[in-house]
């Protein structure tokens, strides 16, 4: 079939021009075109209109095709499957999944306990939901293991978990030493309360400081053991009354049982110790680097005065070495903040003497933020300038004391790495949903917190593999593009295929970085 022009002669000498679609048949053993359709005069016949016809019969064209292959093309299923593929690596890397089997060999269960734990581990990274709402969730994963799973799976898995704890974690602990090359000579050490729902509860869920700031609730204290580089390695779960001195101690004891470890200093943030707790670390020759409350310590004063000058060490920090009483200490100085504190004093005050001057002092009552500067009189109240001299000696800095031989240099850069256990906790908090718990059991509270420690494990193995590969980009945004990969189950003609879409923004450096190769665009299945 083709298209061909018609020449016509008119009465008057001239001539006119069609365009037909015409074929080619066979009459009578010759040849003949066969006109199919006229599509009209040439001079009608502009570029646009036949540009349109072929745009039609393309359609048509297409839309039979698909009529066709209907019977023959069915599209089984379409899940998601980058995140499992990324964190089931770094499971297996981690030696999670043969750690875990070893427990469940001696258990002799036909239950499939170590794909439960994963499930809700990988819930946790990519949707955070209970553990109802992750029976549900897995059936939108591309993982065969997932399919033999049911809710009752998940709740023997938790209490199988939990019974194996401390062996897992220092069974894991070895492992990662090794793939991670981690560094033990420094450990960081704090605690967060995590609040738990409902109304019957049993063993160590308690009423106590909250600092998720919901004295409502009933509430248990999580403390978290993480090196250097931020690569969490211990955790420990105590009653929600517990006070944070009382954790530490814990901690330094089972640590060196548990990890065998002959060297290591103990870094933890102001309030964490007390002066027997530090008399105690001295009498085991434990070595720590933790910080002081200034206000509160009667020798601060005479730490800060010591001379001594300031040696640079990084951008907005300054340290002096002081040694008062057989003491060794580290004042450490931020202009930057130090300037900051500095105005926003200013402002306070100006503030105050106008309130004081316009409306009384009885305007202040109840504001502990505006009495810490007042002299308080029967009637009156003046400014305490005397009180504002005194702040002005610490504004930008903090003092650190410690019993290790590290520079001064050294001991503050360390000080300043708590921040990573504080991105820790807001990890668990947030991405991974620690909170609140509905579990009433002690095993499952304790359980569940668990699972949320392996997956914080996983997500910050994640950070450590994206930051050696000089991958910048921000954690969110390598999820949103990993949840894009979809597998894609197709039969065609009673074969069935496995396809992906395309590898979408950073996804494939994240596969790059983990020595993984992508799947196949498309693959046999059956």
């Amino acid at each position: 079939m083709f298209i061909r022009t018609k020449t016509f002669k008119n009465k008057d000498g001239s001539q006119r021009a069609y365009v037909q679609i015409v074929e080619s048949i066979r009459t009578q053993g010759k040849i003949r075109q066969k006109v199919i359709a006229n599509i009209g005069r040439m001079e009608d016949a502009t570029h646009e209109k036949i540009e349109r016809l072929v745009d039609s019969l393309e359609k048509f064209i297409g839309r039979e095709k698909v009529a066709l292959q209907d019977e023959r093309l069915m599209v089984r299923q379409a899940k998601e499957w980058g995140v499992d593929l990324i964190f089931r690596n770094l499971w297996e890397k981690l030696g999670i999944d043969k750690i875990l089997k070893q427990f469940i060999k001696k258990a002799e269960t036909e239950i499939p306990i170590e794909e439960a734990i994963y499930a809700m581990i990988l819930n946790r990274i990519s949707d955070p939901l209970s553990k109802r709402g992750t029976s549900d969730w897995i059936s939108e994963v591309y993982r065969s293991g997932f399919e033999e799973l049911e809710l009752h799976h998940f709740y023997r898995a938790l209490d199988f978990l939990i019974q194996h704890k401390d062996e897992i974690e220092q069974l894991l602990f070895s492992k990662a030493v090794d793939v991670l090359s981690l560094k033990l000579d420094i450990v960081f050490w704090d605690t967060t309360s995590v609040y738990l729902e409902g109304n019957s509860y049993e063993g160590i869920a308690e009423y106590g400081y909250s600092k998720d700031h919901r004295p409502d609730k009933v509430q248990v204290v999580v403390g978290i053991l993480m090196t250097g580089e931020g690569i969490p390695v211990a955790h420990e779960i105590y009653p929600g009354n517990i006070s944070d001195k009382k954790t530490f101690t814990s901690i330094i004891k089972k640590v060196r049982e548990r990890f065998s470890l002959r060297r290591v200093i103990f870094v933890a943030d102001r309030g964490m110790v007390s002066t027997e707790i530090l008399k105690e670390l001295e009498k085991e020759k434990i070595e720590y680097i933790v910080g002081i409350r200034m206000r509160k310590m009667k020798l601060t004063e005479q730490v800060l005065r010591r001379a001594g000058a300031y040696r640079g060490v990084a951008d907005n920090l300054r340290v002096k070495e002081v040694h008062y009483l057989g003491d060794r200490y580290i004042v450490c100085f931020n202009p930057e903040e130090a300037n900051r504190e500095k105005q926003v004093r200013q402002q306070l005050v100006e503030n105050l003497e106008e309130v004081l001057h316009q409306r009384g002092v009885k305007s202040l009552i109840g504001n502990s933020l505006y009495k810490r500067f007042l002299k308080m009189k029967t009637a009156s109240a003046e400014v305490d300038y005397d009180k504002l001299r005194t702040e002005e000696k610490y504004d930008g800095k903090y003092v650190l004391k410690t019993n290790s031989n590290l520079p001064a240099s050294d001991a503050a850069l360390a000080y300043k790495q708590l921040w990573r256990i504080e991105q820790a906790f807001k990890e668990l908090k947030t991405t991974l949903e620690i909170r609140p718990i509905y579990h009433w059991k002690d095993r499952r509270i304790k359980a569940h917190i668990f699972i949320c420690f392996l997956a914080l494990l996983l997500e910050f193995t994640f950070y450590k593999s994206m930051k050696d590969a000089g991958i910048k980009q921000d954690y969110i945004y390598l999820m949103r593009d990993l949840k894009k990969l979809k597998a894609v189950e197709i039969e065609l003609d009673g074969n069935v295929y496995l396809c992906r879409n395309e590898l979408v923004g950073r996804a494939y450096d994240v596969f790059k970085a983990l020595g993984i190769r992508p799947p196949n665009h498309i693959s046999l299945l059956q």
